[in-house]
């Protein structure tokens, strides 16, 4: 029994030195886990020593910071080496004392500030994450040391200078690859710069980002802390980055926006009155406004961050100061065609509006308006395309008297849009006309002689979408002018159903090459399934290069692509127009007297598009059978059950998806004896295809 409680006695106490040991042994580890190769492994090692971290001894750590200072020290130390052990020391940073660890904060952060200029990038971004965690751990002293060189190194670093160093030269390369890249086109402008300037725009800036990242850093660290050191010379170089030539760096300075409009909250006027985020307000929400209108969709999701955490930082009374400026560009983007952009500032207006959104707009509606309208001539055609639908919301949602004053000039602005080389730039415009037109049929009666020919030449667009789209905005023109042009209308339906007959065979091959030049030297055909199309051509990344496209320009998500209408396209939006206008008391039995020549339309399949005008029928027929009613609609069934069941067995996968629902929706307006009777009576072998389909269960 003695001999037992001595041997517990010995395991329970273990002699010193073999404890000093054993906490080498785990310190070596985790200063080799950091310095591994493997990302994986490093960042494991990490995340292992920020759970262990709190329940080190003394002697432990402080072993552990000089093993990492030492090796951050060493020139020869590999850069994997370096980004784990500033990564250790960040975590270590957590759980420091300002008194009692004194020394290791002002070695971390010497060395964090030597290496803010290392030649990996990897390396920088990781050294201004330490000097965030240093500015949280001493409530923005960490900035007040190294504000003369962290804004030294972002001044130097705006623009771009080639020397002798390794760093310049790798990035000279790289430069020299993307301008061999360019098309011969392209290589031809090269002595005027313009190849040049592309790569400015789009390629990284050595220090620039990341020192504007490590200002983020230490901005984020420092919290409300950071207020009393934002000042005209700060936000002076801030704002240079926000104008920069490089994309890349105005996200990074709106990054840096967004951070410092985080710093504090004023609850109260007294306070607003103090605060350098309000002082300064009027020329941050300038920047911000030009941020939100910027080309590059992630630019201008950045912003759109900054601006929602300056606007949510204020109290109620102190954003309306701002909204001039910054209220229709939020309003503007809820329309944008990237989604993060779209969907981030639909929840930004929800936020910042709350239920009193269409107050705000009717209270700053000449701002809103002329926001409105510069946007209608911008080179980007995505703002021209939110432009128009945010001018149509202006029609629907605000009040009339409210929106009245301006509809002259915004009919100017969407006329213009009407013929936009964009088809979803013009598939917005006649929308949106056509919203102004059946809201203020008295205001537009004097440019329906200049939209009528438009709103037609957009029924016969190329695009399936605009040929649906002006059949939605001619059946407004109805509804708001009644008789007086539905004579006309109808007369342009009938043209367009019997054009079809004038339709070429398209027998020989690429009949219709544009004329005209090309967009991007490629030869515009009517098929693409052709291998000269595909091969040999100049690559565009998607969307880096549209924005410096002018107007009618476009890059490879601008939608350039026009040519002569064909009669079947003519015809084919003909048949939307009839759907839209099949439920108009007034318009109603004149379209019933043209389904025979709807009927007539579709039974010519000489040409390769016909299975489209086919699918186009089969989803307009149930809504043409609605709107009419049952007692007319069934004396012209018998006219579309061929067309019908022609798309149902149709190769096209479409054309058949649209005849079998088309199929079903006739059953359950007409009922299914019904419509099983009548097929029956027209031609009995097109039961088994409607038994086969499970349209209507055998009687």
């Amino acid at each position: 029994m003695v001999a037992l409680v001595c041997l517990c006695t010995y395991v329970e106490y273990p002699p010193r030195q073999v404890t000093l040991k054993q906490n080498m042994a785990s310190v070596e580890s985790i200063r080799d886990g950091l310095c591994t190769f493997h990302k994986l492994e490093r960042d494991q090692c990490v995340s292992e020593l920020a759970t262990m971290v709190s329940t080190m001894n003394s002697s432990m750590r402080i072993e552990l910071t000089q093993m990492l200072l030492h090796t951050l020290a060493d020139s020869s130390s590999p850069w994997e080496s370096k980004h784990g052990c500033l990564n250790g020391v960040r975590t270590l940073l957590a759980h420091s004392d300002p008194e009692t660890d004194a020394s290791f904060i002002n070695d971390s952060r010497e060395t964090a500030l030597r290496h803010l200029t290392d030649v990996e990038v990897r390396v920088r971004e990781a050294a201004g994450e330490v000097l965030g965690a240093l500015c949280k751990v001493d409530g923005g002293e960490t900035y007040a040391i190294c504000r003369t060189t962290i804004l030294e190194l972002i001044k130097n670093n705006l623009e771009r200078e080639v020397t002798d160093d390794d760093a310049s030269r790798l990035e000279h390369e790289s430069t020299q690859k993307l301008l061999g890249r360019l098309t011969a086109n392209t290589r031809e402008k090269r002595n005027s710069g313009d190849a040049s300037q592309i790569f400015h725009d789009t390629a990284g800036w050595r220090n620039l980002e990341t020192s504007m990242k490590a200002l983020e850093h230490m901005i984020t660290g420092s919290t409300a802390k950071f207020l009393p050191y934002i000042d005209q010379e700060l936000l002076d170089l801030i704002f240079v980055s926000l104008s920069h030539t490089n994309r890349f760096v105005r996200e990074t300075g709106f990054n840096v926006c967004a951070a410092l409009v985080s710093c504090g909250n004023a609850e109260s006027n007294e306070l607003l009155e103090k605060n350098p985020l309000f002082v300064y307000g009027d020329q941050l929400a300038q920047h911000l406004g030009q941020g939100l209108a910027d080309n590059w969709s992630q630019v201008r999701l950045a912003s759109s961050k900054a601006t929602r955490k300056f606007l949510l930082s204020l109290p109620e009374q102190g954003r309306e100061r701002f909204f001039p400026i910054l209220l229709p560009r939020l309003c503007l983007n809820r329309y944008y065609v990237a989604e993060g952009v779209r969907i981030y500032s639909q929840d930004t207006w929800r936020q910042v509006t709350g239920t009193e959104g269409k107050v705000l707009v009717e209270k700053y509606i000449d701002s809103v308006v002329s926001y409105y309208i510069e946007a209608t001539t911008a080179n980007n055609h995505a703002v021209r395309e939110a432009a128009c639908s945010c001018i149509a919301e202006l029609a629907l949602k605000v009040t009339s008297d409210s929106v009245r004053p301006f509809v002259p000039v915004l009919l100017d602005a969407l006329t213009v849009c009407f013929n936009d080389d964009s088809w979803p730039v013009r598939d917005a415009a006649c929308v949106a006309c056509g919203s102004f037109i059946v809201c203020y049929s008295q205001e537009a009666r004097s440019t329906m002689e200049q939209l009528y020919p438009l709103f037609f030449a957009n029924l016969k667009d190329n695009i399936p979408s605009v040929r649906q789209g002006a059949a939605t905005a001619i059946g407004n023109i109805v509804k708001a002018y009644q008789e007086e042009l539905l004579d006309k209308i109808l007369q342009d339906i009938k043209e367009g159903l019997q054009g079809v007959s004038n339709q070429p065979a398209e027998s020989e091959r690429y009949t219709d090459l544009a004329k005209g030049g090309a967009t991007y030297g490629v030869v515009k055909r009517k098929r693409d399934n052709d291998m000269e199309l595909h091969s040999n051509n100049q690559m565009y990344s998607c969307g880096s290069l549209a924005p410096k496209m002018g107007r009618g320009g476009g890059g490879c998500s601008d939608c350039q692509f026009r040519r002569p209408p064909q009669p079947w396209e003519y015809a084919d939006g003909c048949v939307y127009l009839a759907a839209e206008l099949a439920d108009s008391p007034l318009a109603a039995g004149h379209i019933a007297n043209l389904l025979t020549l709807i009927a007539e339309a579709v039974h010519h399949k000489h040409y390769t598009a016909h299975v489209t005008l086919h699918e186009t029928l089969c989803k307009c027929l149930p809504v043409i059978a609605k709107g009419l009613g049952k007692k007319v609609f069934k004396s012209h069934l018998h006219n579309f059950l061929d067309p019908v069941f022609y798309s149902l067995e149709c190769e096209n996968a479409l054309t058949s998806l649209a005849a079998s629902q088309c199929l079903t929706s006739l059953g359950q307006f007409l009922g299914p004896r019904i419509l099983r009777g009548r097929v029956e009576e027209h031609n009995p072998s097109y039961l088994k295809a409607l038994d086969a389909n499970n349209f209507i269960a055998p009687l």
